[in-house]
């Protein structure tokens, strides 16, 4: 399997936490299309959908909850890592 994507995964964590891709989008200071463009390269990559986009807001499918969890952890914990070094 090719190189986990981590500027989708940082996309897609940032589309969990905030619900919106418009508002991941404010919070990575890039556009909304960049976001919805990184979480579809994931998705691709993963062969798999992980929002329902049908609605007002995107809904995060089952597929796509342990990979939250993880990703916010490793987020997390690289974030402290970093803060401690600095």
């Amino acid at each position: 399997m090719a190189q986990v994507p981590l500027n989708a995964i940082r996309a897609f964590d940032a589309v969990v936490r905030t619900g919106s891709f418009k508002a991941a989008a404010e919070s990575l200071c890039v556009t909304q299309s960049a976001v919805s463009h990184q979480v579809r390269h994931l998705e691709d990559w993963l062969g798999r959908p992980l929002f329902d986009r049908s609605g007002p807001r995107p809904r995060l499918l089952s597929e796509g909850e342990d990979l939250a969890r993880v990703a916010a952890l490793s987020l997390d914990g690289s974030a402290a890592a970093c803060a401690r070094l600095g």
